[in-house]
């Protein structure tokens, strides 16, 4: 398709709501060749497609591999690639445990959530397809469509402390990856193929970030021929066909007319700072907490929040089954810091309202747990805290012991600035539409 006729002024436009539309897409390839591209075990969560990879513990305070990683649950992970066949996911009974199998497409999107909330804790068995996939289902099987050939699963099971490693550990054995042709045949392991040309060291999100336009919409391209664009995408398709990116097609910057080519360059750098300058303001703030609630997991066609959640949290969960209230500043408007001692103070009538349970983790400022002499990260509702006599709940967030018959309720924080990451595990209605927020984190005199 012919690309003179379109001034650059418009293309440039356009070209920036493409970057935006396609960087989900991007970063979720980058962080699949390398977190597939290497043995079963020789890396943190890394291993082979069409297998689980499982954590058997929480990190300890000096390995930094992911941050803002949580302490509430051990992880289970696999990338499914449907291009060849499709693939039955199996859960084991995880006798009344909390667990999730979050489901995501290419574009970040969760189509499916097997788990505790949606389909119980029993025995779970799920035939995740391709698109136009037919076939014959199983029986006992429970189908689930993917919208893309590739998908991430993220499995969580809850875990209350080290103490719970074992019990947990057995349940991570449970959760299988099969192809439809093996399913009940003996479990044959995968093969892996190394591509020495993958980027195992960069970040994905420096990758995606740091990619000049030519490649990048070259790349999405390609991508887009195995991931078609979601059923509600086709006005921006319609678009990007005037700058010669059209589904099934790759793309050829060279044969761009010159002023299309220029509009083109300048896209990444002005959508970026498109999605920083919009990112302070894309939950709604209450008591100095960033609610965000809205649309995640499944965004519709509000593709720049897509976008930055890619950027800055990949892989985020449906509201339903957890949210993530990250605190921004005390009581004061301050940010938190070791050199203060601060409190976070629950009624009784007002605990965090949830189906499952709550926590409260310290990072530092890169988002990092923070070692301590209690070797203690969060603070978890399964904890055997020290109530009030009313039934409230104080919780302490310093530097130093608020004192023997409260350290049961402490947090240890570093010297200098922290924050903190409220999450809340199958929310009840009062915390998603925002009848209920977390009390503000009160800054001692």
């Amino acid at each position: 398709m012919t690309t003179d006729t379109i001034s650059e002024q418009e293309a440039h436009e356009i070209a920036v709501d493409a970057y935006i539309y396609f960087y989900p897409l991007v970063s979720m390839d980058i962080t699949r060749l390398q977190s597939t591209n290497i043995e079963a075990g020789k890396k943190f969560g890394r291993g082979p497609m069409n297998m689980f990879i499982n954590i058997p513990a929480y990190p300890p305070a000096d390995v930094k591999v992911v941050v803002r990683v949580n302490f509430d649950t051990l992880y289970s992970v696999a990338w499914l690639d449907l291009t060849k066949e499709a693939q039955i996911v199996s859960s084991p009974d995880t006798q009344g445990r909390y667990y999730l199998l979050p489901m995501l497409d290419m574009w970040t999107d969760v189509f499916a959530s097997p788990g505790s909330r949606t389909t119980g804790t029993g025995v779970g068995n799920f035939l995740v397809t391709p698109p136009g996939w037919v076939g014959k289902i199983p029986e006992g099987v429970s189908h689930l469509p993917a919208p893309t050939s590739y998908v991430w699963i993220i499995g969580r099971t809850r875990t209350d402390g080290p103490a719970d490693y074992d019990a947990v550990n057995k349940i991570q054995a449970g959760y299988t990856v099969s192809s439809l042709s093996g399913w009940g045949k003996p479990t044959v392991p995968m093969a892996t193929k190394i591509d020495p040309a993958v980027d195992m060291e960069t970040p994905p999100k420096t990758q995606a970030d740091t990619m000049p336009a030519t490649r990048f919409f070259t790349y999405a391209a390609e991508l887009l021929k195995l991931h078609p664009p979601h059923i509600t995408d086709q006005p921006i398709v319609a678009r990007m066909k005037r700058i010669g990116i059209e589904p099934g097609k790759s793309f050829d910057f060279d044969k761009l007319a010159p002023a299309v080519q220029k509009a083109l360059a300048s896209a990444p750098e002005d959508a970026q700072q498109i999605m920083k300058w919009k990112f302070p303001t894309l939950a709604r703030v209450a008591n100095g907490w960033s609610m965000n609630t809205d649309t995640m997991g499944v965004y519709g066609n509000y593709y720049l929040k897509r976008a930055i959640v890619s950027q800055v949290g990949l892989g985020a969960n449906l509201a339903e089954d957890a949210i993530y209230p990250l605190n921004l500043a005390d009581d004061t408007g301050a940010p938190l810091t070791g050199a203060n001692r601060y409190t976070i103070h629950f009624d009784k009538s007002s605990m965090p309202p949830v189906n499952v349970f709550w926590s409260i983790t310290l990072y530092d400022d890169d988002g990092f747990q923070v070692a301590n002499v209690l070797d203690r990260f969060a603070l978890s509702s399964w904890m055997p805290f020290e109530t009030n006599a009313d039934g409230s709940l104080d919780l302490y967030f310093q530097k130093e012991s608020p004192g023997r018959d409260k350290d049961a309720n402490w947090l240890p924080a570093p010297q200098g600035g922290f924050n903190l990451t409220m999450r809340l595990y199958g929310p009840k209605s009062e915390a998603l539409t925002g009848r209920w927020n977390p009390p503000p984190v009160v800054k001692a005199l």
